[in-house]
C-alpha cells in the first residue's frame, strides 16, 4: 500500500498546478509552459476546445429552432434563466452545480467550462494608471496598493502584445496608453458628442474604448492560428476565428504546445493542502465530477485562479493546524471586502440630425469616457468615480399599417428612424469590511463542499455616484444638443457586471492584508492568487487587462523564485 501511495504521489506531481483556466489562469499556465515548467490546469467544468465546441458560432438565426428563444421547458433548472439565448444556452450553469445563499441579493456569473469567462466577457481592455493604484492611500479608504504603474507596465506590454488589442492611444494621464492595433472608428453621432465635451468641459473625452480584438494581426497571433476580427458581434457564442482573446484561443493552445502543459476538466477544486512539518502548501485535492472520487495532486507552486468567489472560497476552505480559520488568513480578512462595478446607472437620448447618414458593418466595442470625476482632487461628495461606456446608432423600422399588398410593402421597406445614443455608468465601489462572503457552518454541495454565503450590499456612497451619474449625463446629452433624454437607475442587485473583485487583497501590511506585491499569500508564500480576489480596489476600468498583467508577472516572478530555491 504505501509503494501504491507513493506511486500515485508520483504520477500527480507537476512542478505547478495552477487552479482555473480562464484569463488570468490561462495566462499563468502560457508563463509557466513557456518556462519549461511541467504544469497541470485543473478546471471544474467540461472541455470546451477551440473551434470544435462552439455548437452555435456563426449561426445565422434561421438556424435556431425558436429563432434565439429558449423554451420554458428548457429554462427549468437555471436561475437568471430569463437573459437565457439559445445561442449561448449552452454556457449556462444549473442551478444544482453549486447552490450558494445570498443573504442579501447578488447576481452571480460563472463560466464553469475550460476557458471560463474569458469566452463570455466584455474584451474592454483599459489599463490602469496611478490615479487607479493611489485611489485608497490618497482618501483613506481600503488599504493601500503595494505596487505602481511603473511595477505593471511592461506586464500590461507583454499580455497586449500576445493578446491583441484594437484601440487608439488618446495621451491621457487617467487612461495609459496601449501598444494597439488599428481600433473601430466612432461613429458620427459618438464623434459629434466627442466634439462637444472637448469644447465645453476640456477634461472629459470620448474615445474609442480598446478591445481584445485582433484587427491587424502579427506573426505571433499567425503562430497561435488566429484570424482577423470580422466583426460578427457573436463573440459569446465563440469565435472560430479566434479574432479576440480567448484562454480557448490563445494561451492555453499556445501553452500546449511546450509539451509542458496538462489540462484535467471535471475537477472540483476541495482544497489546497498544507503540511505544517514543511510550512507551505504541497497540493491540491480535487474531486473528480464524474466519479466524485477525491484525488490530490501535488506541486511545488500552486496559483489560484478560480474566479474571485470560488478563490475565496477554495482558500477558506484550506484548513490546517497552522490555518484553521482558512490558508493564509491570520489577519482574519479573508473573503472580507468584496467589491464589484455599479452599473446602475443608465441614460439614453435621440438626435434629430444626420439624416444623411447610417452605420454600416458590426463594432465590437464601443465609445468610452473615462474617469473624469475626482481625479486630480476630491470634488464631490462620494469617493472615487466612474466611467461611461457609450454607443450611438440609427435604427431602422416597418410601418405596419395597410392591408394585403400595402402591409406586406410597408413591412419590407424598411424606413431609417432616428439617431440614438445610450450610455451607462461603470463605476468604483469602495470595499468595505461588512461586504464580505463565508463558508456555511452546515450546508454542502452535492460533492460535500461547503456551500458560499454572500453578504453583500450596496452603499451609500453607491446610490450617491448614480445620482451624479444621472445629473451629469443629462447635462452632457443636453450640450449636445440630444432631445428625449431619458436617466435611470436599475437599483440591480450587486454583481450583475460579472466583475467581483477582492477578498484575498493585496497589501504591503500583513495585517492588513493577505497577498504582498508578488501576489503571494504573506503567510504562504508558495501560494499566488492572481484573478480578481487579489484586487485592493476596483478602478472603474474593465479589470481582466489588468487580471492578466498582474498573473504574467507573478508567474515569471515564482519561476525566478524556484530557481533560487526560494519556494
Amino acid at each position: 500500500m504505501a509503494n501504491l501511495n507513493l506511486n500515485i504521489a508520483k504520477k500527480n506531481t507537476y512542478d505547478v498546478i495552477v487552479i482555473g483556466s480562464g484569463a488570468s489562469g490561462g495566462w499563468a499556465a502560457k508563463e509557466f509552459c513557456d518556462r519549461g515548467l511541467k504544469t497541470l490546469v485543473l478546471e471544474r467544468g467540461r472541455q470546451v476546445k477551440h473551434v470544435e465546441d462552439y455548437p452555435t458560432a456563426s449561426k445565422a438565426p434561421w438556424e435556431f429552432e425558436h429563432r434565439g428563444t429558449v423554451s420554458l421547458a428548457d429554462k427549468q433548472g437555471f436561475s437568471g434563466s430569463g437573459f437565457m439565448r439559445e445561442e449561448t444556452k449552452h454556457w449556462a450553469l444549473p442551478d444544482d452545480e453549486q447552490p450558494v445563499v445570498y443573504e442579501k441579493p447578488f447576481r452571480w456569473t460563472r463560466g464553469y467550462h475550460v476557458g471560463g469567462k474569458s469566452l463570455l466577457w466584455a474584451r474592454q481592455t483599459q489599463r490602469w494608471s496611478d490615479f487607479d493604484f493611489e485611489g485608497p492611500v490618497r482618501d483613506g479608504f481600503a488599504t493601500d496598493w503595494p505596487i505602481r504603474y511603473k511595477d505593471i507596465e511592461p506586464w500590461y506590454e507583454h499580455v497586449e502584445k500576445f493578446a491583441g488589442i484594437a484601440g487608439f492611444n488618446d495621451n491621457l494621464a487617467e487612461l495609459p496608453n496601449s501598444l494597439v492595433q488599428p481600433g473601430f472608428e466612432l461613429n458620427c453621432l459618438e464623434q459629434h458628442f466627442k466634439e462637444t465635451l472637448a469644447k465645453v468641459y476640456g477634461n472629459r473625452w470620448v474615445i474609442s474604448g480598446r478591445c481584445a480584438h485582433l484587427t491587424d494581426p502579427q506573426e505571433i497571433h499567425f503562430q497561435q492560428g488566429r484570424g482577423r476580427c470580422l466583426s460578427q458581434r457573436q463573440c459569446n457564442r465563440g469565435c472560430n476565428y479566434g479574432g479576440y482573446f480567448s484562454s480557448n484561443a490563445s494561451t492555453l493552445p499556445w501553452a500546449a504546445k511546450t509539451g509542458n502543459l496538462t489540462l484535467r476538466p471535471h475537477s472540483v477544486v476541495h482544497s489546497i493542502i498544507y503540511d505544517d512539518k514543511k510550512s507551505k502548501a504541497i497540493g491540491v485535492n480535487v474531486i473528480d465530477s464524474n466519479s466524485h472520487e477525491m484525488i490530490p495532486f501535488y506541486a511545488k507552486v500552486i496559483f489560484v485562479n478560480g474566479s474571485t468567489i470560488n478563490t475565496n472560497a477554495i482558500l477558506m476552505n484550506s484548513l490546517s493546524n497552522r490555518f484553521p480559520n482558512g490558508l493564509g488568513n491570520d489577519s482574519g480578512l479573508l473573503g472580507k471586502f468584496i467589491a464589484w462595478h455599479n452599473y446602475r446607472g443608465t441614460a439614453n437620448a435621440s438626435f434629430d440630425g444626420f439624416k444623411d447618414k447610417k452605420t454600416a458593418g458590426g463594432n465590437p466595442s464601443n465609445a468610452y469616457i473615462p474617469r473624469f470625476r475626482n481625479v486630480q482632487r476630491q470634488e464631490t461628495d462620494f469617493l472615487r468615480g466612474y466611467a461611461v461606456g457609450v454607443g450611438g446608432g440609427r435604427g431602422e423600422y416597418s410601418r405596419q399599417t395597410g392591408i394585403g399588398d400595402t402591409l406586406r410593402d410597408n413591412l419590407l421597406n424598411r424606413q431609417w428612424g432616428n439617431w440614438n445614443i445610450s450610455a451607462w455608468m461603470m463605476g468604483e465601489t469602495v470595499p468595505t469590511e461588512q461586504n464580505h462572503i463565508r463558508l456555511h457552518g452546515d450546508l454542502k454541495d452535492k460533492y460535500g463542499i461547503p456551500q458560499i454565503v454572500f453578504s453583500c450590499d450596496w452603499t451609500e456612497n453607491d446610490v450617491k455616484m448614480v445620482k451624479d451619474f444621472r445629473e451629469q449625463m443629462q447635462e452632457m446629452f443636453e450640450k449636445a444638443g440630444f432631445q428625449q433624454i431619458r436617466t435611470a437607475d436599475s437599483k440591480s442587485a450587486p454583481g450583475a457586471d460579472i466583475h467581483e473583485m477582492g477578498g484575498v487583497r493585496m497589501g504591503k501590511n500583513p495585517a492588513t492584508s493577505l497577498l504582498n506585491e508578488w501576489n503571494q499569500l504573506h503567510a504562504c508564500k508558495n501560494v499566488f492568487v492572481t484573478d480578481g480576489a487579489c484586487m485592493t480596489s476596483t478602478g472603474t476600468q474593465n479589470p481582466t487587462l489588468t487580471f492578466m498583467a498582474l498573473a504574467a508577472r507573478a508567474a515569471n516572478h515564482a519561476v525566478d523564485e524556484l530557481k533560487k530555491k526560494n519556494l
